[in-house]
């Protein structure tokens, strides 16, 4: 299923770097969210894109909007590198069920086992008003997402 603007974005619990269960709905209940999908913790693309939001947390994570990032990655990697890179926005493992969220979200590289960059806008009504995916290798660009939201 293709995930596209103005439709419902599926809900899901994943736990976070800390242990704890995280849905989508708790994350957009009262300001948008934005899902960052990526490959894999400590490798450099993801680590740059994840750097670019620490470094201007403010306009990923204020009154209007949560930032979250999803990978395949197991909770205690997430652990690892949120606290080898400083990120203090929820990092949250699709682990097992292995890519259960990526696949709902259409992002799940199957012969990779891995979630590509997919990046989703969702409003506080659950509904995905932006979107982006970007395959192995390609770095994402934030600026749309910082356009959609001003709209808001």
């Amino acid at each position: 299923m293709t995930i596209s603007v103005g439709s419902k974005a599926p809900d899901f619990t994943l736990k976070d770097q800390f242990g704890q269960d995280t849905s989508l709905a708790s994350l957009h209940a009262d300001r948008a969210v934005l899902l960052v999908f990526y490959p894999f913790a400590f490798s450099g693309i993801c680590t740059g894109e994840l750097c670019e939001i620490r470094d201007d947390i403010s306009r990923f994570v204020n009154p209007d909007v949560q930032v979250a990032g999803i990978s395949c990655d197991p909770m205690y990697t997430q652990r690892a590198w949120a606290d080898d890179q400083g990120f203090s926005f929820p990092l949250l493992s699709d682990f097992w069920p292995h890519g259960e969220v990526a696949r709902a979200y259409d992002v799940f590289l199957e012969p990779a086992g891995m979630a590509v960059r997919g990046t989703f806008l969702i409003d506080t009504d659950g509904v995905v008003r932006w979107t982006l995916v970007n395959g192995p290798g390609e770095a994402r660009d934030f600026s749309g997402f910082h356009e959609v939201l001003a709209a808001l």
